[in-house]
This record gives C-alpha cells, sequence and structure tokens, in this order.
C-alpha cells in the first residue's frame, strides 16, 4: 500500500499521507515518498492539497522505527528533512492542508511548512519532543517558531501544550477552523481558486513573501520592487488589466 496516495483533477494534487494505522506517523520511506511527490509533482497541476488518511494529519515521526543515530548521522537525517520541507514550502505550488486529528511533532512541522492550513474540531497540535528526551529536527524552531514565536513555542515544547483548533487559529497555526468532515471540501474550493491565479503571481507570493520576512527593511522593499516589475511584464498581467476593463473573469495561463 503506497504510504502517499496522489489524486489528480482539475489542476488540483490531493496528496494523502496513508498511514491510518499509526495516525500517518512517519517513517524515513515514508517521508522519501511526501518529498518525490513533491520534488516531481504530477504535469499540470497548479496547487496541492495535503491531508491525511483515517482521521488524522501526521502523528510526527513513528518512534517504534526509532534508528540509533551518531551525531553526523543525525545532521545528515535532519537535514534531508529540511530539504524536503524547504521542497514542500518553496517548490513553486501552493499548498493547502485539510488537518483533524494529531498534527503533532514532525505533522506540525508539515503543515507549517503549508500556505493555506485548515482545521477541524478534532485537531491537535503539539511539540512533544522535550517530554521524549529529543528535539525537534524537522524544522518547527523557524517556522513554527515563525508562527508563535520563541517565547510561546519554548513553554509548548516545555511542557507538552496541546492546542485545540480554535486556539490552533488564534495563534496562527491554522487560517481556518471548520466543522467536522468540512477540511477537505474548503480545501478544494480553496484550492480551485487558488490554482486560477495567474502562475508567476503565486510564484512569487511562495518565494518572496517569507523571504522578506528575514531581510532588512530596505532589501526588502528593493525585492518586492523587482517581484512587482517582473510580474507586470507577463501576458497574464496584460489578461488581468483587460478583464477588469472589460469586467469578467481573467483567464490566465
Amino acid at each position: 500500500m503506497a504510504l502517499i496516495k496522489v489524486e489528480v483533477a482539475d489542476e488540483v494534487a490531493t496528496v494523502t499521507m496513508n498511514r491510518p494505522e499509526k495516525r500517518n506517523a512517519m517513517s524515513d520511506a515514508f517521508i522519501a515518498e511526501l518529498g518525490a511527490v513533491f520534488e516531481t509533482p504530477p504535469k499540470g497541476v497548479k496547487a496541492v492539497i495535503l491531508t491525511g488518511a483515517g482521521g488524522h494529519y501526521c502523528a510526527g515521526l513513528d518512534l517504534a522505527e526509532h534508528v540509533e543515530r551518531s551525531a553526523e548521522e543525525g545532521i545528515y537525517h535532519s537535514r534531508g528533512w529540511h530539504r524536503i520541507l524547504d521542497q514542500i514550502q518553496f517548490g513553486g505550488l501552493p499548498v493547502v492542508s485539510a488537518m483533524s486529528g494529531a498534527v503533532i511533532g514532525g505533522g506540525l512541522e508539515i503543515a507549517a511548512a503549508t500556505h493555506v492550513r485548515i482545521a477541524e474540531p478534532s485537531t491537535i497540535f503539539q511539540l512533544p519532543e522535550g517530554r521524549r528526551g529529543i528535539f525537534v529536527g524537522g524544522g518547527a524552531t523557524v517556522r513554527v517558531g515563525r508562527i508563535l514565536g520563541p517565547d510561546r513555542m519554548t513553554e509548548m515544547m516545555l511542557t507538552g501544550r496541546t492546542y485545540g483548533a480554535e486556539e490552533g487559529l488564534r495563534l496562527g497555526l491554522a487560517h481556518y477552523a471548520v466543522g467536522t468532515g468540512e477540511a477537505l471540501a474548503l480545501a478544494r474550493e480553496l484550492a480551485a481558486k487558488i490554482a486560477c491565479n495567474a502562475p508567476l503571481s503565486n510564484y512569487f507570493m511562495i518565494q518572496a513573501l517569507s523571504r522578506i520576512g528575514d531581510m532588512s527593511r530596505a532589501d526588502g522593499l528593493f525585492t518586492e520592487s523587482l517581484c512587482a516589475a517582473l510580474s507586470q511584464t507577463t501576458p497574464d498581467a496584460q489578461e488581468g488589466l483587460r478583464a477588469f476593463l472589460e469586467k469578467r473573469t481573467p483567464r490566465f495561463r
């Protein structure tokens, strides 16, 4: 059985993490399959929905398959995760997470690499690594830390605190909180809307905004000018202007 399932409809790929008997906990094979999907996405896809089978998004590292590693091996393993999650965040495709159940540890690291996050009432966010004698290694210090701030993330890890969907919405771990069974439907609606945007505009939103957050004010403003100037030279920009003047929906490439 495939650990990661992919279905494509109308320029949107639905990627399902598929270890329901393990709450979609991650093994090395699991994370490698996930990485392969985002490194070589199906042709013609303009947006992705990422979700989990069996009522859970992802419960993090499968500790039953934990392998002892030297410090050197541990660094390489962590950096491999970083590469895969960077591919999710910066690969060029907008990714919408439809979340329910466990969004724990590495599962929260995956979710934080996606661009739009939808939580059902069953969703729980947690970083329990500190309670297990280990430390995050899939990018949480950067991605989750920037959502929550280092102070709140420190408390979350020290105590093993769990946040629900509404708290996650308030803190920024989710962008939408919906009813039971409603996350995938909203994800499809939003992904279809995003797929209709001009491709270069989507690309710049994915690539530039988080990087500008790392820059000085002057560097950020200059980067903004470059993105604005480049996007305005495309046929899609001309189509967007014509559609506005003609009071119709634009038809981008």
